[in-house]
């Protein structure tokens, strides 16, 4: 990390300016946003980026190759799976842990992947305030590969949008206004234009799907997917929901299948530098050392739920369907990020577009999280300061 830039931040940090900050982003769309956010930035040099960037190149080499499909067909439920999966995912990302090695180094980790959305509208908004707020240097951007805000809007559009009308494209989800991350379907209704429309609202009439826009039945010809399948089926209560396992007339972005071949399932089939090595639970028949190096992980959760760290034998014995479950080598998160009430972790997730037309996706934005407690998110780190959601800034 950019030791001489963190320590510049926070010689100047002061309370008033956070709060300042919060205001600001707050008014984006008063009392929306739903998690904590960050005191600082991180700021990163060239080398960790390019560090980053080569882990995903090789992860992409992997998702562009014939055998892809074949080799994660399994990782979609039987009673998941929907119909009219295109031929790739054009939202990705990648989290990379800040670990330090047995030597000292600072290197990045890769420790989750989804070919899913992410917080891709709000990210542009708290990028902007953040700079200006961290005072930051003219030669360090949030975005990558040459992009800027006007760019990677215009890129956001294309992807999303597709050529359609906006009224006939909308953001998807279960109960939207409860998730912690409506401020992002806010933002991209600001800037796309789009309606954010519970899966309990859908009308379907034959294979054709409709929404009611202020009063007014519409056609929707593309969903901008942020509905994972496996959260709609926890649901108590819910009421009558059409079937989405049905074939409809309807793009999607990203096709809810590619939620599950872009994840924790992919990672055993990758040995490269950067990525820990990572085993599917029922096919291992001795570990090289002892299960206190790794990490128990359920495939197909999210938001950190189901992990064990501390992992024991009896944990193994006591699962039911060891094919849902990896083991990972645990990573050591590097106490990077200096505060005035000690160190924090971090995290980096890098946003990857594939555009039509295009041989590969291209990293182009991010997001950051900082902890300190044993892991990263909200529920492990309550009542602490300097942690919570913020944005990376990369040397150029």
């Amino acid at each position: 990390m950019q030791n001489e830039l963190r320590e510049q931040f926070n010689k100047n940090f002061t309370q008033e300016k956070y709060v300042e900050y919060l205001k600001q982003l707050d008014a984006l769309h008063p009392g929306v946003i739903d998690f904590r956010v960050a005191e600082t930035p991180v700021f990163v040099t060239k080398e960790f980026t390019q560090q980053m960037l080569d882990a995903c190149e090789h992860i992409i080499d992997l998702i562009i190759s014939p055998e892809f499909k074949k080799i994660t067909k399994d990782s979609i439920p039987k009673d998941e799976e929907v119909p009219g999966e295109n031929e790739y995912p054009e939202c990705l990302s990648f989290d990379f842990g800040i670990c330090e090695t047995a030597d000292g180094s600072i290197v990045p980790q890769l420790v989750e992947m989804q070919g899913f959305p992410s917080l891709f509208a709000f990210q542009i908004f708290l990028a902007e305030i953040t700079a200006t707020y961290a005072n930051l240097p003219y030669n360090y951007s949030s975005y990558l590969n040459g992009y800027t805000k006007n760019s990677y809007i215009q890129l956001l559009q294309e992807i999303i949008l597709n050529g359609h009308d906006k009224e006939n494209v909308i953001l998807l989800d279960i109960f939207p206004e409860q998730q912690k991350t409506k401020m992002d379907f806010y933002c991209t209704e600001d800037i796309l234009g789009i309606k954010t429309v519970c899966v309990t609202k859908l009308i379907a009439e034959g294979d054709q799907l409709f929404y009611d826009n202020n009063g007014t039945k519409t056609r929707i010809k593309r969903i901008y997917n942020r509905l994972i399948m496996d959260d709609l089926k926890q649901q108590e209560n819910i009421g009558t929901v059409i079937d989405l396992t049905k074939s409809y007339d309807v793009e999607w972005i990203t096709h809810p299948n590619w939620f599950y071949r872009v994840s924790k399932y992919t990672l055993p089939f990758l040995n490269r530098k950067y990525i820990p090595e990572t085993f599917f639970l029922n096919e291992i028949k001795q570990l090289k050392d002892g299960l206190e190096n790794y990490v128990l992980k359920p495939l197909f959760s999210f938001a950190g739920m189901g992990i064990i760290i501390d992992v024991k034998q009896e944990d193994i014995d006591a699962i039911k369907d060891p094919w849902n479950w990896i083991l990972q080598r645990k990573v050591k998160y590097a106490d990077i990020i200096k505060t005035p009430d000690g160190p924090a972790k971090a995290e980096v997730r890098l946003f990857y577009f594939w555009k039509k037309g295009e041989k590969r996706p291209v990293a182009v934005h991010n997001l950051a999280r900082l902890s300190k407690g044993m892991m990263i998110g909200t529920r492990y780190n309550k009542d602490k300061t300097w942690v919570g959601g913020t944005v990376a800034f990369f040397e150029q």
